[in-house]
């Protein structure tokens, strides 16, 4: 059986399986990925890399909406 492990998501705190793939917790919460930019502990993460980045204990992910507008 999986454990589950805390992280924070835009400051709130989240329980997920340890070693759930980013990738599929961006699917998950059904963020569009061309409309945001997405910060794993203070950094900017390559989309084409959601998939290699297993989420661990206290990791802390910063989801940016991207607004347009003039």
């Amino acid at each position: 059986m999986k454990k589950k492990i805390k992280i924070k998501i835009n400051g709130k705190t989240n329980k997920i399986y340890d070693k759930t793939k980013l990738s599929v917790l961006i699917k998950n919460l059904k963020v569009p990925l061309k409309k945001v930019a997405i910060e794993l502990n203070e950094e900017i993460v390559d989309k084409k890399n959601l998939n290699k980045i297993n989420l661990k204990v206290n990791d802390k992910i910063e989801i940016v909406h991207f607004i347009g507008g003039g």
